[in-house]
């Protein structure tokens, strides 16, 4: 599935193609999601959700997984 997807990662990632990322593709206005160190492994999700789950996470909601 994902040899054809056109995967975006964040240009925050850098252009060195060996850093690890999250990459995230739109497919039939389904948002699907891989880190690019486990390409295989893709999980989907609707814009709505990807929407709510990123003004958490800029909200600080999610900061206590990463102590």
């Amino acid at each position: 599935m994902s040899g054809d997807i056109d995967w975006q990662k964040s240009s925050f990632s850098g252009a060195d193609d060996n850093q690890n990322c999250v990459e995230l593709a739109d497919i039939d206005g389904q948002i699907m999601m891989r880190e690019s160190d486990a390409p295989d492994t893709i999980v989907g999700t609707s814009r709505e959700t990807l929407r709510a789950f990123l003004l958490g996470v800029k909200a600080g909601e999610f900061d206590h997984f990463t102590n």
